[in-house]
């Protein structure tokens, strides 16, 4: 039987291939807004990162989003994926500690 065909993409940050699924998309909105799309279905110019802070901090310091997105980002824009890119580091390192206490 085949295997289903599973979408892969490539995070802007660190340029990993993995599965589309596991990625966070951001999106620039048709009226210019750049957003955090959770459903990976907005319609608009995407970009990919893995749900990971170095990642996060890679494509937001060196402007690798705003080149795949070709457009600049506001400065409340920046903030809101900055404070995105924090949760899931607080997220990712709970992970850690939860993993390092069950050994």
């Amino acid at each position: 039987m085949p295997r289903k065909h599973v979408p892969q993409r490539t995070c802007v940050g660190c340029r990993q291939v993995r599965p589309k699924r596991e990625m966070v998309r951001i999106v620039r909105t048709p009226d210019s807004g750049v957003e955090i799309d959770e459903t990976g279905k907005r319609a608009g110019r995407g970009a990919y990162l893995c749900p990971k802070w170095e990642c996060w901090e890679a494509a937001l310091k060196g402007k690798r989003l705003e080149h795949a997105l070709k457009v600049a980002l506001t400065a409340e824009e920046r903030e809101k994926l900055w404070e995105f890119g924090r949760a899931l580091r607080e997220a990712q390192e709970g992970k850690e500690r939860c993993r390092g206490e069950s050994s």
